[in-house]
């Protein structure tokens, strides 16, 4: 029977996927990268790394299903998801790249952001691309580059410098630099791609110094869009007939193809979608707009999305920074042994506060503490953090959307935290819905993958597909304690100004 071999490539590593015909996860494979950080506020990966960390997930994940007893012929199509926004860079004959990427978390082009929003720019930022000047986005990484590197600089104005996002460069790495592509959904994160017309904007590209000529080719979500190159790929040869940023394919896996569908993935960040159906809707109070799904005739579905850069982090932060968990899912049990947070509120704006604040200044800050408190305190304070951080852009979401929110569709490593799920619904009134399979990124890659191949014939197939582990119901909440949330966010906020 026909299989789909997904790659999600993430933040701190590659997720490889086997999904069969009935949406299950029959394999997996993951490897991780390092993260390098060279100076305060900047992040940057080895792009190398990175793809030796693919290779590494990918024949695990295809050794784990042949081991099962499936031939690796069953696989009939690739599909990717990606960490969006960051900027890579690479030589289009040896594939090598003359410099690190730089992540979608960097916060080094702050000052140069600021700069062009006094200089009157950002109006047409927001006009064309539903996005904002914000160091998130790839375009003002690409700045940077220009303007700090121009040896690899020269490189991309002759044409032996590919740039693109990490879609781009996977597809690029698979097929032996025979492609050089990107989707519209990771397009449209990029501060260069013209919302309206579907294509890149020469206006954009001219503001911020970037050819086009440069940039991949814009293509569908799913379909038929590249090839694999054994010699590259672990031997497999495979068409290559979905790709979508990790957020949008989030959305796909948890079968959101209608309008008034949200999701919440909690993964370094948290990352909010609603669809919004085909029409191109504005924010005017800090959230993106951005392409939901691009289709092979043409259609596009939209969606408003709002970024909170740090929640797993946060537990993170609380594992390796403070030593107060051996590891990630101790953080609920924890958090667990006392009632509430005794007071104390940790605004994680450690790279920063996404929506709907959008403050590259901020810094984070833990408020409220007293003798009494102690680790279990702070680890709860973490988990409402995160809940009512996802709050924050929710209710905005609810006001701007004009659609009824009354489920929030959940996924990613954190959603297995109950305490967390619990605490979402409480603060969102929301029912917060888990799915059962909480890779829904790579679940989506593959969801596309079997879309552009036929394994599916329709978003309807696929809706019938999705299920749920656990619902949650709103339960009560002090309002005193988005009130303190929200004194402690506007007390972090300009800190390193």
């Amino acid at each position: 029977m026909p299989a789909l071999l997904a790659i999600d490539a993430g933040t701190t590593g590659i997720t490889a996927l086997v999904v069969d015909h009935d949406a299950r996860v029959r394999a997996r494979g993951y490897a991780e990268f390092e993260q390098h950080y060279p100076a305060d506020g900047q992040v940057e990966h080895d792009l190398g790394q990175m793809w030796a960390a693919t290779l590494d997930a990918t024949r695990s994940a295809v050794d784990s299903y042949v081991a099962q007893g499936s031939p690796a012929g069953d696989l009939v199509a690739v599909g990717v998801t990606n960490q969006r926004e960051t900027a890579c860079l690479w030589d289009r004959e040896t594939l090598g790249s003359p410099r690190r990427a730089i992540v979608w978390q960097d916060r080094r082009t702050a000052a140069l952001c600021e700069s062009m929003r006094e200089d009157g720019y950002e109006p047409l930022v927001v006009e064309r691309t539903g996005l904002r000047l914000d160091p998130y986005f790839t375009a003002t990484k690409l700045a940077w580059v220009r303007a700090n590197d121009p040896h690899t600089w020269a490189g991309v104005e002759s044409g032996q410098i590919a740039i693109g996002t990490v879609d781009s460069y996977l597809v690029a790495r698979m097929s032996r630099g025979l492609y050089h592509v990107t989707d519209a959904t990771n397009a449209s994160r990029t501060l260069l791609y013209d919302l309206s017309t579907g294509a890149w904007s020469e206006r954009l590209c001219a503001l911020f110094g970037v050819p086009s000529a440069a940039l991949p080719e814009v293509t569908a979500s799913y379909g038929q869009i590249a090839r694999t190159d054994p010699s590259a790929f672990c031997g497999l040869d495979l068409p290559i007939t979905g790709i979508a940023g990790d957020q949008q394919a989030a959305l796909v896996g948890q079968a959101g193809f209608t309008a008034g569908d949200a999701k919440c993935t909690y993964g370094t960040g948290s990352f909010l979608l609603v669809h919004t159906g085909d029409r191109i809707r504005h924010s005017a109070h800090g959230l993106l707009t951005t392409v939901a799904l691009a289709h092979p005739d043409g259609r596009r579905d939209f969606a408003l999305e709002g970024s909170v850069f740090v929640t797993g982090a946060a537990v993170q932060w609380l594992r390796d920074g403070l030593g107060i968990i051996a590891s990630a899912s101790e953080v609920e049990a924890l958090a667990a042994s006392v009632p509430d947070s005794g007071g104390v509120v940790f605004v994680p704006a450690l790279t920063g506060l996404g929506a709907p604040d959008w403050d590259p200044t901020a810094r984070g800050l833990v408020i409220g503490i007293t003798r009494a408190t102690t680790a279990a305190h702070l680890a709860r304070a973490t988990l409402e953090a995160i809940a009512l951080q996802v709050k924050d852009v929710v209710d905005l979401m609810g006001r701007e959307a004009d659609v009824g929110l009354d489920r929030l569709r959940v996924d990613g490593g954190a959603a297995a935290n109950d305490l967390l799920c619990q605490l979402q619904a409480d603060t969102t009134r929301l029912i917060v819905d888990r799915s059962a399979e909480l890779e829904t990124t790579g679940l989506g890659a593959a969801f596309l993958a079997g879309l552009g191949a036929g394994v599916w014939s329709s978003t309807d197939d696929l809706a019938s597909t999705r299920r749920s582990s656990r619902t949650f119901a709103p339960g009560t909440l002090d309002p005193a304690v988005h009130e303190r949330w929200r004194e402690a966010v506007a007390r972090s906020r300009h800190w390193s100004l």
